[in-house]
This record gives structure tokens, sequence and C-alpha cells, in this order.
């Protein structure tokens, strides 16, 4: 018989991370497991990876519907399960990816936990004062990344275009890709104006100018952008991800790209619709972690290694915990990749 099992676990990061919705020190999420009494020594983890203040899923019953759905593994078939758990896209994520795990990823097949299909990913530079945000691009810099992305929107806008001034004076756009990420920071009347002010720095996107929910106002900037604009958080506000509201989305705002976090975007299956709207109306993507632990981000990476896209992912993040769970993940330089020498190091856990 199949079963299931929770428990919370806290994420502590190394330094505050801040982004324009404020400044973050913890994440809290929780893990599960799936076993089969017949063969209790294999066993599939997975990452329930609550997001506070950011997505659907942030409601208080999320633990008791936590709690009914490892009680239905064990009277229902999962499949069944999973559609129960269609508003609740991270904990699904945490059942989907642990199914998958147990499984073999026979769903999704890759060469990435041989190490052979390394995933070349963006830089991530936190928001901060002037000076702490030039010193984390030089870092990244210094350590081999060719394309970096900054949260922007929390600091003075000057200062946040003298940076890009400075980035811009050193590297041009063909040694170094710049992508933003305003987290909805700027008000509908004033984002043209700061969109043609970032446009002269070569940015190769920017992320979700405005808060999510304004389609109409989203629609025509997208139309007169002179920078790509990639959709967040307009993904991760849905529910409930179905073909019609991805199709209408998408028809309606027309964005030149989208932003994939799997644990917020409809889990693996949704994520899978996602795709394929965009693919075929031509919009780009590009998948990114939703701070997950190791666990959470093994998942993503192996998914999206079966993908074979080679534009630089947002899967950077393994190395923003003190106490993240060592894994076999390695990030040398801009690439991430999987350790076939590493294991897997899983805390004791008080398990529900």
């Amino acid at each position: 018989m199949l079963r299931a099992r929770y428990a919370p676990y806290r994420l502590q990061f190394k330094e505050p991370s801040g982004t324009s919705r404020g400044v973050m020190t913890y994440k809290d999420c929780y893990l599960v497991q799936l076993y089969d009494d017949a063969c209790p020594e294999r066993v599939g983890w997975g990452e329930c990876a609550l997001f506070r203040g950011l997505g659907s899923d942030d409601r208080p019953e999320y633990e008791a519907v936590l709690v009914e759905a490892c009680r239905l593994v064990s009277v229902m078939p999962f499949g069944d399960v999973l559609q129960r758990l269609a508003e609740w896209t991270s904990i699904r994520f945490g059942f989907e990816t642990a199914w998958q795990e147990l499984n073999g990823w026979q769903d999704y097949p890759s060469r990435f936990d041989k190490g052979e299909h390394p995933i070349t990913i963006n830089g991530l530079v936190w928001m901060g004062d002037k000076a702490t945000m030039l010193r984390r691009i030089e870092e990244k810099l210094e350590a081999g990344f060719r394309c970096v992305k900054l949260k922007i929107g929390a600091i003075d806008f000057d200062a946040e275009l003298d940076l890009l001034r400075m980035v811009r004076g050193r590297f041009s756009r063909n040694e170094i890709e710049l992508r933003v990420d305003a987290n909805g920071a700027f008000l509908p009347d004033e984002a043209p104006r700061k969109l043609d002010a970032l446009a002269r720095y070569d940015l190769h996107s920017i992320e979700q100018p405005i808060k999510a929910g304004q389609w109409e106002a989203m629609a025509q900037l997208c139309a007169t952008t002179p920078i790509p604009i990639a959709l967040d958080e307009e993904l991760v506000a849905c529910r409930e991800v179905t073909l019609e509201l991805t199709h209408q989305m998408l028809d309606t705002i027309k964005p030149q790209y989208i932003i994939l976090k799997p644990s917020l975007t409809g889990a693996l299956s949704g994520t899978n619709q996602w795709i394929k709207a965009a693919t075929e109306r031509g919009i780009g993507w590009w998948m990114t972690s939703a701070l997950e632990s190791n666990i959470g981000l093994s998942a993503i990476a192996r998914y999206t290694a079966s993908l074979s896209t080679r534009i630089p992912q947002g899967l950077g993040t393994g190395a923003l915990y003190t106490n993240n769970i060592p894994s076999p993940l390695q990030q040398i330089g801009e690439v991430l990749t999987y350790n076939t020498q590493g294991e897997w190091q899983y805390p004791d856990l008080a398990w529900r």
C-alpha cells in the first residue's frame, strides 16, 4: 500500500535577502515522503515549497490540506490525489515530484542525474544598498557568470540605473546578459518611463514590471515596451492552471517571455501546460526556483533537463541557506550539475 508522510523544515538564509516585497531571513517548507509498505526502503522525496506572501497556496488551511493528502494516498489512486490538489500547487508539486522520484523519473527522462546534462544558470543578485549590490554583481562576474539577474525596485531608481551603467561600462551585451526583476514594483503610469530609462543598458528582459492582475495594463506595456517583458507573479497568482486560463492570459497580454516556477505554477503538469501554450504562440520561457531546498531544486533541475532548453535558467539558489540539505547538486560557476560521487544527507525530521 502506498503511504505518505510529511515534516516541516525551516531554511535559514546566510544573509538577509531582499526583494521589493520585503527582506527574508528564513523560508519554511514541508518535506514529504512517498513509500510502499511492500518495499519501505525505497522512498520518494518531495518538497511542498510554500512561499509566504506569494502564490495562491498561502492560506490558513495549508497544513490541514497536506494532512488530508497524506491520508488520501493510502485510499485512492495517486492520480486522483493529484487532481484533488489542483488548487494547491506547491503541495501538488511536492507529491508529484516525490512520485517521480519513487518511479525513477520515467515521465521526464534525462541524463542529469548521470552528470551528463549540466544546466546553464543565471547569477542572482539580491536587492540591497548600492555598495552591497555592486559587490554582489562583481562576485557573480568573477565567478564566471555570463548572465546576471538583478532584483530592482526597492532602492532609489536612479541608484539602480547607476549600477546598470557601471556594469555596462565594463561589459557589453555580448559579454554579459543582464536581466532585471521588478517583482511588480512599478506603478502602471510610471512603468513606460522607467522601461525607457532601463532600455539604455541593453537588458535581455524585465520580469513583472507591474503587479499581477492588471492584464490590460500589462498588455499595453508588452505591446510598446523597449525591453522584452517576462511574466512571473502573473502566473503565480493563478489558483488553478487550466487550458482555458493559460490561453486567455497569453492571448490577452502577449508577453515576450514567461517565467516558470513549477512549485507555484501548477506543479509539473501545470507547467507543462504553460510551456505548450507559450510555444504555440512563439513566447519564450525559462525555469526558475521558488527558493526551494535542494530537494525541490533537484526535482526542478531534473525536470528542466528533460526539456532540452538551452537558455540560462534561474536555478542558482542552492547556496542561499546555512542549513540546506547536502546533496549531489553542484554549482560550478554558471553551471548546475549533478555530482555522481555526491550523496544526499537527509536531516532527522519530526515526521507527521
